[in-house]
């Protein structure tokens, strides 16, 4: 039915679009009521753009009707995040002082979605700038997880998570600096893509200097999905190039084809303190893997403790000299104790010590890429616990730093700069569960491929009604 349209993946509403079997305004229309059906439950997305939504189907109609040549998302509903340039909107990243910043131009990301044809429906929410792991500001207030609002739909790209997972759009955008794709992902049962660095430009017009040096070489744009097959098609239009964004690299999406069987390393429990479910959940998707024809083996991969520490001395230090100054002039109070709470847990660097772990970073990925020599994929826990309740992280500062302990295996791989896919494998204690996927640089091809394996032998968990 047309009206169920919004369930339809990506792919199959670009072709059927393409083909003339059903309209974007169709399409888009559904997905609008969709919105209007649940949002309010859930609090995803924070600007619903009915009218120049609306328009744009009919734009896309009109192209396909004069036989014009379509974009890989043509007439495709999606969303966009709030701390991302779209000419018109507010560029809040959840904080109520930004509430007025309206993009004149569009971000990289974005103008590469409207150039691949993608309808945007609406913008989604994050977290007082996109800094924790819970989507909730004084600004748009908390979104809630659609399996459980008594968990935790993740952060920063929580909106982006929740509104995939329920419909309200086939693919969202999001971006990854500690595991702000892959994170809310695995808490909401979706895909999510944490790119190489430099595969999807990234930029903000409204910005007034440029991005730091750890989110230079950390931070990067992505989508989420229900599919991982969308997943593969919202990164073949977000990485188009534009050369606003001078780390962008012209890299073939496809790489040369490694020798078979390909090697897996699986790590079910790389830090010891990770879930039973969570070591079921990396033992699951080994098991289904070597069914798939791979080379499974459990074994860690070198250094991975190593390599989260350098993300919390690199990036905590930097966040001293720039961030934290604009958390405790602007963010709301939850934002100012969750930053509090991380600067406590890296000790206070000088500039020899952090030059130093910028040359003990490029040890561990000579390590690693030796390892990926043998094993192309490894697979990790997304995080050491099941999704965490919400709120969380404004507890006693005891269980944050415990919080923060069960994300090492999520923000050791931006330190490393590696592709990383969140893939879901079922439910466990009625909460979401997966894996991180994680293969070499610029090889999101290999990650995407064992991300489909993966998710042909699991459950299919989307979309969903709010619970």
């Amino acid at each position: 039915m047309k009206s169920d349209l919004w369930r339809w993946s990506a792919n199959d509403l670009a072709r059927g679009i393409a083909a003339g079997e059903v309209s974007s305004r169709e399409a888009v229309q559904s997905t609008l009521e969709r919105i209007a059906h649940v949002n309010p439950a859930l609090n995803a997305i924070v600007q619903v753009l009915t009218e120049e939504a609306l328009a744009a189907a009919d734009v896309a109609d009109a192209a396909v009707r004069a036989g014009y040549r379509l974009g890989p998302l043509h007439g495709v509903p999606v969303t966009t995040k709030v701390n991302v340039d779209q000419r018109g909107c507010a560029t809040t990243n959840g904080v109520v002082e930004f509430r007025n910043v309206i993009a004149t131009e569009d971000s990289p990301v974005v103008a590469n979605l409207r150039k691949a044809g993608a309808v945007i429906v609406g913008r989604t929410n994050t977290p007082a700038f996109s800094h924790r792991w819970f989507t909730d500001n004084d600004l748009h207030g908390a979104t809630c997880n659609p399996w459980n609002k008594a968990l935790t739909p993740g952060g920063s790209s929580g909106g982006a998570a929740s509104a995939v997972a329920s419909g309200m759009g086939a693919i969202g955008h999001g971006n990854d600096f500690g595991g702000s794709i892959r994170y809310p992902a695995y808490a909401c049962g979706v895909a999510g893509l944490r790119p190489t660095p430099g595969r999807i430009p990234a930029f903000n017009p409204s910005a007034t200097t440029d991005r730091p040096i750890t989110a230079q070489l950390m931070s990067v744009q992505g989508p989420l999905a229900r599919t991982v097959a969308d997943v593969r098609l919202a990164l073949s239009a977000m990485a188009q190039p534009d050369m606003r964004d001078g780390n962008w690299m012209p890299v073939p999406l496809s790489g040369p084809e490694l020798p078979r069987p390909l090697g897996v390393a699986i790590a079910p429990s790389p830090f010891g303190d990770e879930a039973p479910e969570v070591v079921a959940a990396v033992r699951a998707a080994g098991r289904w893997l070597s069914e798939a024809g791979y080379a499974v083996e459990e074994i860690e991969p070198p250094r991975l403790a190593e390599a989260a520490d350098v993300w919390h001395r690199l990036v905590i230090n930097e966040e001293r000299r720039g961030l934290a100054p604009l958390i405790r002039k602007f963010g709301d109070a939850k934002s100012r104790y969750n930053l509090d709470c991380h600067l406590a847990y890296a000790p206070e660097l000088d500039g020899d010590q952090v030059l130093a772990c910028f040359e003990q970073r490029l040890g561990i990925i000579r390590a690693w890429q030796l390892f990926q020599e043998r094993y192309p994929i490894i697979i990790l826990p997304v995080s050491a616990q099941l999704p965490f309740r919400f709120g969380q992280d404004q507890e006693d500062a005891e269980v944050v730093r415990a919080l923060i302990d069960a994300q090492r295996p999520l923000l050791a791989i931006p330190a490393l700069g590696f592709p990383a896919l969140s893939v879901p494998t079922g439910i466990a204690d009625g909460k979401p569960v997966g894996v991180q996927v994680i293969a070499g640089r610029f090889r999101e091809d290999v990650c995407l491929a064992a991300g489909e394996a993966i998710e042909a032998r699991a459950s299919a968990l989307t979309p969903i009604d709010p619970r």
